[in-house]
C-alpha cells in the first residue's frame, strides 16, 4: 500500500465522521420524515448517491461522471428535501429553486468541458486505486453536504416564516452572484474556444476586473442562499451557516485559486504582459474602476 492510500484510508472514516457531525447539527429543529431527521437524511443521501456512481466508474476507469454526479445530488437531495417536508413554504421553495438552477447550470458547464477535453488529468494516478478513487467520492459527498447544508436546513427547518427582507436581500445577492460566475464562464469558453488565443491568457470583460470573477460569482450566491435561510434557522442549525465560508475557504485556499494561479505562473510566469495583468488585477475581489 502506497502512502497516498495510507492516507486515503486514515481519511475516509474523519470525512464521514465531519458528515455525522453536520448532520446532527443541522437536523437540529428540522422536521422529519417517518421517523428519520430529513436533515440527517439528505446529508447520509448525498454520500450514498456518489458510492453507486463510483462503482461502475472504478469498474470502467473513468472520471467522465464525476462533476455531472455532484451536480445530480445537489438537485436530487434538494428536491428531495422540498418536497418531504410538511406544508413547504415560499421560502424553501425559493431556497429549493437557487439551487437547482445553479446545480443544473454548472453541471451542464462542467460536463461540457470534460468531455470536450475527453480527460481529467487530475484522476489519472487516482483512478487506479480503489481506496484513492473511492475517497474523492466520498469528498465529493461532502464537499455537496457541506456546500448546500444552509439550504437544506432552511428547507427542513420546524421554524418557517414568510418571505422578507432576509429573503430578497438574499435573493438579490444570489442573483448577482449568479450572473458574474455564468458570463465570466461564457467569456472564458469563448476565449478558449477562438483558435487565435491559442497560447494566451485571458484579461478581458470580466477577467480584466478580476483573475478569477467565476469564483467571486459562487462565493455571492452561495452567502446569498445563507442569507434567504437565515431566518430559518435556530440552535444547533446555525452550524450550518458554515456553507458560504465554506465555499469561500476551498476556493481561496484549498482547490480553487492556488491551484489555478500555480498553473498559469508555470505556463505565463515572466512574460511581460502576465506580470502586469496580475499586478493590475485582483485575485478575487473585481475592481470596480
Amino acid at each position: 500500500m502506497t502512502k497516498a492510500e495510507r492516507i486515503a484510508l486514515i481519511s475516509f472514516p474523519i470525512i464521514l465522521a465531519i458528515g455525522f457531525g453536520l448532520a446532527w447539527a443541522g437536523s437540529q429543529n428540522g422536521q422529519d420524515w417517518n421517523g428519520l431527521a430529513l436533515f440527517t437524511m439528505s446529508v447520509g443521501l448525498a454520500f450514498v448517491v456518489q458510492w453507486v456512481v463510483f462503482i461502475p466508474a472504478f469498474i470502467q476507469q473513468t472520471e467522465k461522471f464525476f462533476d455531472i454526479t455532484g451536480s445530480i445530488t445537489y438537485i436530487s437531495i434538494t428536491s428531495f428535501a422540498l418536497f418531504s417536508v410538511t406544508n413547504p413554504q415560499p421560502r424553501s421553495f425559493l431556497l429549493w429553486a437557487v439551487v437547482l438552477v445553479w446545480a443544473i447550470r454548472l453541471g451542464a458547464f462542467l460536463y461540457r468541458r470534460v468531455h470536450k477535453a475527453g480527460k481529467d488529468d487530475r484522476f489519472d494516478d487516482i483512478k487506479p486505486s480503489f481506496i484513492r478513487f473511492l475517497n474523492v467520492w466520498t469528498i465529493q459527498g461532502l464537499w455537496v453536504a457541506f456546500t448546500a447544508a444552509t439550504a437544506w436546513a432552511g428547507i427542513t427547518s420546524t421554524h418557517q416564516t414568510g418571505l422578507d427582507a432576509f429573503a430578497w436581500v438574499g435573493f438579490l445577492a444570489w442573483l448577482v452572484g449568479f450572473a458574474i460566475e455564468t458570463i465570466a464562464d461564457q467569456q472564458k469558453s469563448a476565449f478558449n474556444a477562438n483558435p487565435a488565443n491559442k497560447g494566451k491568457f485571458i484579461q478581458s470583460g470580466l477577467w480584466a476586473r478580476s483573475r478569477h470573477p467565476n469564483y467571486f460569482g459562487e462565493i455571492l450566491l452561495w452567502l446569498g442562499v445563507a442569507i434567504i435561510a437565515f431566518p430559518a434557522l435556530s440552535g444547533w442549525q446555525w452550524v450550518t451557516l458554515i456553507s458560504p465560508l465554506f465555499v469561500t475557504l476551498l476556493l481561496t485556499r484549498v482547490s480553487g485559486i492556488p491551484l489555478l494561479e500555480a498553473k498559469s505562473d508555470r505556463k505565463w510566469g515572466g512574460q511581460a504582459d502576465y506580470e502586469a495583468y496580475k499586478q493590475k488585477t485582483p485575485v478575487l475581489f473585481p475592481r470596480i474602476f
